[in-house]
């Protein structure tokens, strides 16, 4: 082992010399008049203390870039505490495609990459090649002469060498000698010997053999700096085209034959077409913060979607998606306490084929509707919430609701019969109380009423801007749950946005609730898109988290320098993709698709922009030109 210690001395010895008084001498020669003796002086102090400057300069940028310590071991050189190790390809198989070396590339590693090129003059190899060629077809006639079995192998390589020696004479081939090398870093020797089997299974699955240096880690490592110098000279002997499979020129590509654009790959310039239903499972996240554009990308994906017949349902908190309902011909229903749109949360979805049995369905609807009534009383002990069980249960039975029902033709019960049922069981009084404002109270128009929405339109938006804070994850909840009944009755191709989904983060059973949707959509056909930009809290949840995992597409734009470290560590992204997402301008981002992963500029349309835009200005200039429009139509 060998210790090495850069130190100020070193570094200052290396720096620059300068002859101080010849420079002043030509100084002073150069002048037209000899200078006094005292502004002489002056002048030498002056040039002295500016070359001081400089060497101060130049030792500070030494020791911003240059390591504090270094040790080299057999197998790797420590760098001030950060490990660094070198593979180096010795051979190659006979057949190898272009962009073999693009896994290696791609990885989500810290890695340096070298490729020398030695040429190796034509003459020169056409002679070898010609002495090859003669030893070879000698061979093959003495084994003819002898009876003795053919030899593939043989006759491979005369081809080969006859090819190559045509290509090399025409001049469509050069041949080289060439070596690659790969550094990968880690933070200690456990994480650096994961990655460099990695690697090395990475290699193996193309039949290239690497392997790892011994007792040239140092030599390894300066091969791999950018200055140049092979100081392992391992090389293998081949001609142009081979060597320009493994050119690193070469970046990921989300272009698909379906689905539909979602932007532009910031890396090639190629279009990212995706069709995410042929993903695992369909869903998809968007984290960014405000103003990022998520909503935007959003309601781009739904437009487009929407040209291919998929049905698209969203839960807009702002009523940020009323334009672009109004410009489709979408039904936009506003839930507020006042509104004419109600929901029944007692809804039950209706039975497909024999696949839903009656008793599983009112199982089902029992635990969601449980789940929201936690939401409005708070804190439930056992005891309450066996009462609760049993009470929702009666109530269904009430309306002649059973395991033998046939659900096809039932009046589904109100919030007012359960409450009715629930205070015919004792140690109740509170929930009673608690349950009243939702009856007769403040908020009985909004759960207390039978079901009158029309879900025959293509584009479905539930707004709940207009609801109080309090009501709004109790609404949502509701809301979903209706879209999940909705959905299990017919099986269709559709996607549910839900904008910020941070809302039903905050309670347990209503994050419980769209984890437990977004595992069971699949076999549904349909696609959870959750949008938030409160990023800290939405993965904070062990549910928000778990939504995260089981969504195939994700998109990140901006990120706020408070979460990118958590975004960083969940999604796994490199130091680059994480300033990229602190830096990006509006509507640039990171697209992942399954295990790739691209970098993506979000472009739409001119007529896509003013259908979809959220830009109050734009909307309050399209808004005056349909007025105008308007005037001048009444006017005629």
């Amino acid at each position: 082992m060998f210790n090495f210690l850069k130190n100020r001395s070193s570094q200052q010895s290396k720096a620059p010399e300068f002859s101080f008084q010849e420079l002043v001498k030509q100084q002073s020669q150069a002048s037209s008049a000899p200078l006094p003796a005292a502004q002489q002086q002056k002048e030498e102090v002056s040039v002295l203390q500016a070359a001081q400057v400089y060497r101060k300069g130049v030792t500070s940028v030494l020791d911003l870039i240059a390591p504090s310590a270094m040790s080299v071991e057999a197998r790797h050189v420590d760098l001030g505490g950060k490990l660094v190790s070198t593979l180096f390809v010795v051979t190659y198989p006979r057949y190898i495609a272009v962009g073999w070396f693009a896994p290696i590339i791609l990885l989500n590693a810290a890695l340096d990459i070298s490729m020398f090129f030695y040429p190796v003059k034509a003459e020169v190899i056409l002679k070898q090649l010609k002495n090859k060629v003669g030893a070879l077809e000698a061979q093959l006639f003495s084994d003819r002469e002898k009876g003795a079995p053919r030899d593939p192998l043989r006759e491979t390589a005369l081809r080969d060498i006859e090819k190559l020696r045509d290509d090399l004479t025409q001049g469509t081939e050069k041949f080289f000698q060439y070596a690659l090398y790969v550094s990968v870093y880690a933070d200690n020797e456990k994480e650096l010997s994961d990655r460099v089997d990695q690697l090395d299974s990475l290699f193996g699955s193309r039949l290239v053999v690497a392997k790892r240096v011994y007792y040239q880690a140092e030599q390894g490592f300066n091969s791999t700096l950018p200055i140049g110098l092979d100081e392992l000279e391992i090389f293998f002997n081949m001609n142009s085209s081979p060597c320009a499979s493994s050119f690193p020129f070469i970046s990921s590509d989300l272009t698909s034959d379906d689905g539909i654009m979602y932007g532009v790959n910031r890396h090639n310039g190629s279009l990212i077409v995706f069709d995410r239903f042929s993903l695992q499972n369909a869903n998809a996240v968007v984290f960014a913060t405000s103003g990022a554009g998520k909503s935007y990308t959003v309601k781009l994906e739904v437009l487009r979607s929407l040209m291919l017949g998929v049905d698209v349902m969203i839960i807009d908190p702002e009523n940020e998606y009323k334009h672009l309902s109004d410009s489709v011909g979408g039904t936009f229903m506003n839930i507020s306490l006042n509104s004419e749109v109600k929901i029944n949360p007692f809804d039950l979805p209706k039975p497909v084929g024999g696949a839903d049995r009656p008793a599983d369905i009112i199982r089902s609807a029992v635990i969601t509707i449980k789940g929201m009534l936690r939401i409005m009383l708070g804190k439930v002990s056992a005891a309450e919430d066996s009462i609760l069980d049993r009470a929702l249960i009666e109530t269904y039975a009430k309306k002649d609701i059973t395991p033998d029902s046939d659900l096809h033709n039932i009046e589904p019960p109100l919030m007012t019969d359960f409450l009715s049922i629930l205070e015919g069981f004792e140690g109740t009084e509170e929930m009673v109380i608690k349950l009243q404002k939702y009856v007769t109270g403040t908020f009985a128009g909004l759960f207390n009423s039978p079901t009158n929405i029309d879900t025959t339109n293509q584009l479905m938006v539930f707004s709940v801007r207009d609801l109080e804070d309090e009501l709004k994850p109790i609404a949502i909840y509701m809301i979903v749950n209706y879209i999940w009944n909705t959905i299990r009755s017919e099986l269709k191709k559709r996607i549910l946005v839900i904008d910020e989904a941070w809302w039903l983060m905050q309670n347990d059973d209503s994050a419980k609730f769209i984890y437990a949707l977004v595992k069971r959509c699949r076999k549904y056909y349909l696609g959870v898109t959750t949008i938030t930009q409160d990023v800290a809290d939405f993965l904070r949840s062990p549910y928000g988290a778990a939504i995260v995992t089981n969504s195939a597409m994700q998109i990140l734009l901006k990120q706020s320098p408070a979460s990118i470290d958590r975004i960083q560590k969940t999604f796994i992204l490199t130091d680059g993709e994480k300033y990229l997402l602190l830096e990006g301008a509006v509507g640039q981002g990171i697209f992942f698709a399954g295990p790739k992963h691209v970098a993506m500029q979000v472009v739409a349309s001119p007529v896509e922009d003013k259908i979809i835009t959220s830009d109050p200005r734009q909307l309050l200039e399209l808004e005056q030109s349909k007025k105008e429009f308007e005037e001048q139509n009444n006017q005629q």
